[in-house]
């Protein structure tokens, strides 16, 4: 009779109960929330009138129906804390109720309230579940519409819902998504769950922050997330919406860009309307022009305002303009101070979304460091610097256009090779600061020499070349010369010292002397270099003779640098005589070069082009090394103790590790040192004094003579020559030649015996070639001689037997003489 009944508690509930009454109970029934479930009773109507009042009346009743074969009805309350929730009715006994029945309904009216109350709760949330369904079926398809992501999770961040804007921008279809931790879509591990925040009191939250798309990509996504609540506030998830925003970011992060690089760059930047006024400029503008924004703003540009053909220039830009939309040019353009300036500038036509011209920017760098650059580029490229005339380069760029234009006009010019004389001398002796002087002295007097059309270049150290141009006659060019030889000779004065020079100058003429610049100048070279050979401060035009003579010049360099390899070096040597016993004591090394083909070369030949060349060191090491041996060798024989005297040139003083040398060559022959003596000239050592004085020190240390040769001939200082280790002086042989008939030479000679003996130094007179002269050098105590009167220079197996025979000076002058020398 419940069957009508759901809740299958609360039927199984009212069986137990109705047992309680008789058999003939009649059939029971209840009311609740306005349904009544109510059993087939002969009167139904009366049932429901019992219900009614006992809801009205709200206690439990007893009614008699005496027309009704089941006459009495009674009913109670159901009432579940203190609230109405239902009417429980029993009827259709076949006896009248009594007391204790309508007491036993109501203790199963009490007994039923429970759980009548929980099942209308139950159907209560089931309806409303039902009508929750139906709406999240309603915002489900919402929300699938809408294109941005949706995502809801559970408070552990377990994902609820995935929308098809969730789908789209991450890849994951909702059944790869929904389940699993939100954590699987983010791209940073350190990144905090905003759980977190709203565990901090914040009810939602925004952040931007980076995500993970199925495929791996990686992107900058804007989310926003909100706590879900039940009616009563309760947590119980949340929803979040995310955006991508890569292409936002990156439009941002590029106006950000733009915005530094127009403000922070160092180029001007001006944007105009398309009528040409003036829509913004950036601060290197105003730093640059001296105009600022406000002065700016709203104006027409001052384009083109200081070029003389500034109309040309703003209809060439314009039309460029119109037909590319860009144009780039250099211009001059003015300051707000009024100063001119140039600039390197770049328009360009900006067009807005629909393609119409909307905007026209310039850009625009000031020129004039860089414009200086270029200038200082080109002097540094093509002049030269000490004297600001032109250099080789640029020299020869000039020539070659002079050199086109002589040849359509048929014109002659010349080419002017000049050098100075003996500069080096000067340069070292006095300081490159007093030879840099001296150069631009001479650079200013060869201008002046000179007519405007004229090209003069400094090309290397004290060489400079002239080009004379449009010559009426090849002789011209003589004219010239002479003028600069006559201006240069003239004194110089250098920091208080009166200097004197002189130059050398070979002429080469277009175009009978060469047809190209390259010839030309390699012409005028040789004539320059053969005008010094024969004793310079003299101009010389160039032949083809003197090429077969640089032809010669290069074959005996080549040869000489091979003499060495090739054994053809050979040394004489020439005896030096003590003027006390008339015996050998000593011998000057000279080399000789026996060429194969051209016998023996004079030293004259050829040590200037050692010398010139480079080769003067490992000829002056060969030197010294056969010195050492050919005396040790001799000393091994038995021989005469004698002293080896080896020249010295000006490259090997000035060897750093001179004396390094010197005592490697001694040990390495087992030659003590007392037996080597090393001659230098007085212009040697006077080229650089302090050097010079360092130098002999570190060789007396090691026990060398050294000997001072040509001394008086140069400028020497006597005030230095007591600071030198000197051990003989060589009194030279333009003094000695004259001794006798000379009263001028003759006592220079004597000056230097006495210096001589006051300093206590030996003294040798070289070039004794008569007994005249040896006679006045012998009864005015000169120590030694060597000369042509002896012997002149020997090879050295001759001056080997000279010492095996005892040769002494005996043996060659008269027997009167000789008796009063050496009686």
């Amino acid at each position: 009779m419940f069957s009508h009944i759901d809740d299958p508690t609360l039927k199984d509930t009212l069986t137990k109960l109705c047992a309680h009454f008789a058999s003939d109970a009649g059939c029971l029934g209840y009311l609740a929330e306005d349904h009544v479930h109510l059993c087939s009773i002969p009167d139904q109507a009366s049932w429901q009138d019992v219900a009614e009042e006992v809801l009205t009346q709200k206690q439990t009743l007893l009614r008699n129906h005496a027309v009704m074969p089941y006459p009495r009805v009674i009913g109670a309350p159901i009432i579940h804390r203190d609230a109405l929730v239902g009417v429980l009715c029993l009827a259709g006994c076949a006896s009248d109720y009594s007391e204790q029945d309508v007491a036993r309904l109501a203790q199963m009216a009490s007994i039923l309230a429970p759980m009548l109350a929980k099942t209308l709760e139950h159907n209560a949330r089931r309806q409303e579940m039902l009508v929750a369904e139906e709406a999240l079926q309603r915002h489900a398809q919402i929300i699938d519409h809408i294109h941005d992501s949706v995502i809801t999770m559970d408070l552990e961040g377990y994902v609820t819902s995935w929308n098809k804007g969730a789908e789209r921008l991450f890849g994951y279809t909702a059944e790869e998504a929904i389940g699993r931790n939100i954590l699987f879509i983010y791209a940073d591990e350190d990144e905090e769950s905003p759980l977190m925040r709203f565990m901090e009191g914040t009810g939602s939250h925004e952040m931007e922050v980076r995500r993970r798309r199925k495929n791996g990509e990686i992107f900058w996504a804007s989310v926003s997330v909100s706590l879900i609540a039940d009616t009563d506030g309760v947590p119980k998830g949340m929803v979040g919406y995310v955006m991508d925003i890569t292409d936002r970011l990156r439009a941002n992060e590029d106006l950000r860009l733009f915005a530094k690089i127009f403000e922070g760059g160092g180029e001007a930047i001006m944007v105009t309307d398309i009528e040409g006024r003036v829509v913004s400029v950036n601060q290197a503008f105003t730093e640059i022009t001296g105009f600022s924004y406000e002065d700016m703003l709203g104006k027409r540009s001052r384009l083109f305002g200081t070029n003389r053909d500034k109309d040309t220039i703003y209809r060439e830009v314009w039309r460029s303009l119109k037909k590319t939309g860009h144009w780039k040019g250099e211009l001059w353009e003015q300051r707000k101070s009024g100063e001119t300036y140039p600039l390197l500038m770049s328009i360009s036509a900006v067009n807005d979304d629909k393609g119409e011209l909307s905007h026209y920017v310039s850009i625009f760098s000031d020129m004039s460091e860089r414009k200086h650059a270029e200038e200082e580029i080109s002097r540094l490229a093509y002049y030269d610097t000490l004297t600001g005339l032109p250099n080789r380069a640029l020299f020869h760029t000039l020539v070659t256009q002079i050199l086109h234009t002589s040849r359509r006009k048929k014109n002659e010019f010349a080419l002017l090779y000049v050098d100075l004389d003996r500069f080096k001398n000067i340069n070292d002796s006095l300081g490159h600061a007093a030879g840099d002087q001296l150069l631009k002295e001479v650079a200013a007097r060869l201008t002046e020499c000179l007519r405007a059309t004229d090209v003069i270049a400094r090309i290397t150290g004290d060489e400079f070349i002239i080009a004379l141009v449009e010559l009426s006659h090849s002789y011209d060019a003589r004219a010239v010369s002479e003028r600069m030889l006559n201006s240069i000779i003239k004194p110089y004065m250098i920091d208080g010292v009166e200097l004197n020079s002189s130059a050398s100058i070979g002429i080469s003429i277009y175009p009978n002397d060469g047809d190209s610049v390259e010839t030309l100048i390699k012409n005028a070279d040789t004539a320059m270099d053969r005008a010094k050979q024969q004793g310079r401060n003299q101009y010389l035009f160039y032949s083809q003779d003197m090429n077969t003579r640089s032809r010669e010049r290069l074959e005996l360099e080549s040869s000489l640098r091979r003499a060495l390899d090739r054994n053809e070096l050979r040394l004489h040597y020439q005896p030096q005589v003590s003027l006390k016993t008339g015996k050998i004591i000593g011998a000057e090394a000279l080399i000789r070069w026996q060429h194969p083909e051209k016998g023996m070369i004079s030293p004259a030949q050829f040590i200037p082009l050692a010398e010139e060349t480079g080769l003067i060191i490992p000829i002056g090491e060969w030197v010294l090394d056969t010195v050492c041996a050919d005396n040790k060798a001799w000393l091994d024989e038995g021989l005469p103790i004698v002293k080896l005297a080896a020249n010295l040139s000006a490259q090997q003083f000035k060897q750093k590790n001179l004396s390094t040398i010197v005592l490697q060559t001694l040990q390495r022959h087992g030659l003590e040192h007392h037996f080597l003596e090393l001659e230098i000239t007085e212009s040697v050592v006077m080229d650089d004094t302090e050097k010079a004085i360092r130098m002999l020190k570190e060789l007396n240390e090691i026990g060398i003579k050294m000997a001072l040769d040509d001394f008086g001939t140069g400028y020497s200082s006597l005030s230095y020559l007591k600071r030198f280790p000197i051990d003989k002086l060589k009194i030279d042989q333009s003094f000695v030649r004259d001794i006798t008939t000379d009263a001028n030479d003759a006592t220079i000679a004597l000056a230097v015996i006495s210096l001589a003996r006051g300093m206590k130094m030996n003294v040798i007179a070289e070039g004794v070639e008569t007994e005249e002269q040896l006679a006045f050098l012998h009864a005015h105590d000169c120590d030694e001689i060597q000369g042509y009167l002896f012997s002149r220079p020997v090879p050295a197996e001759v001056f080997r037997q000279m010492l095996v025979d005892g040769t002494c000076m005996e043996q060659f002058a008269s027997g009167g003489q000789q008796t009063d020398l050496w009686g």
